[in-house]
């Protein structure tokens, strides 16, 4: 059994994606949970801050000029000199793996797959986030990544392009993802959520359609802790639900439109996936 953080636990409000006020922030939790946290439970959190570092790898990687986001785990900085060691042969410690083998297979790639590194650097994300020695954390990730790769998959499949191109990962399910041609990618006896993200793909408001996807997370969450209490999946869980409001907030009616297409853009990056955590 994990380390209790009950005193933490206790203390938090309760969230809802409705909200319109912000109750709590991401800087307040890193300033105020975080080094409160077993090196172990960090571990698990830093996997989801990672999504930060891997848009401005991704950015770096494109120009190494570009501006970084804040909130991940790493520097523009350390990101720079992780890659210029990386392609001076070195082993930077303290750099998550996938991020040095990333690098190491961009620049095999050729200039017209250069497209790909997206698909690329995210499936690598996803290979490792999904071996995390935490059952919930790892089926986080592993949701998120069906999610995506079901919602990617039925664009494709709307826009005539080639569903196996827009699939990441090499799980089994990735993989009846990629070649089924049943509507339900012969998943409905498998996913329990299969039914929720056909009626999400066949929404065309782009706003309720993200919230939706939303709403699904937020749902699935719940029903993945409604037993944990006071432990590290009640942190992360209220860690997303953060990121998920805080998202929300930040539109309003003379800047939410732009904003909007921002986020879109954005979302489309952390599964690799339409969409993010």
């Amino acid at each position: 059994m994990g380390k209790s953080y009950y005193c933490i636990v206790a203390g938090l409000p309760d969230m809802s994606l409705d909200d319109s006020k912000p109750t709590y922030s991401m800087d307040r939790l890193k300033d105020e949970i975080y080094p409160q946290l077993s090196a172990h439970d960090k571990g698990l959190i830093d996997l989801a801050l990672l999504q930060v570092d891997n848009r401005n790898l991704l950015a770096l990687m494109n120009d190494k000029h570009a501006t970084t986001e804040k909130g991940g785990l790493l520097t523009g900085e350390a990101l720079l000199e992780m890659i210029e060691a990386v392609r001076q042969g070195d082993v930077v410690k303290g750099v998550p793996g996938y991020m040095m083998r990333f690098v190491e297979q961009y620049d095999a790639m050729p200039a017209d797959s250069l497209f790909k590194a997206d698909d690329l650097l995210w499936g690598l994300y996803y290979e490792q986030a999904m071996q995390a020695d935490n059952k919930f954390v790892a089926s986080w990730f592993e949701f998120n990544l069906n999610l995506n790769n079901m919602l990617s998959a039925l664009a494709a499949r709307k826009y005539k392009m080639d569903v196996a191109q827009v699939v990441v990962g090499n799980t089994e399910t990735a993989e009846l993802i990629r070649t089924s041609n049943a509507r339900d990618f012969d998943l409905g006896n498998t996913l329990d959520y299969v039914d929720a993200v056909l009626q999400i793909a066949a929404t065309d408001n782009l706003v309720a359609r993200e919230q939706m996807i939303d709403r699904l997370r937020w749902k699935w969450m719940d029903e993945a802790t409604v037993s944990d209490y006071f432990s590290v999946e009640r942190i992360f869980v209220f860690m997303m639900q953060i990121a998920m409001t805080s998202r929300w907030m930040s539109l309003d009616k003379d800047t939410g439109n732009e904003k909007f297409r921002q986020i879109i853009a954005q979302l489309k990056n952390e599964v690799k996936v339409p969409t993010e955590y």
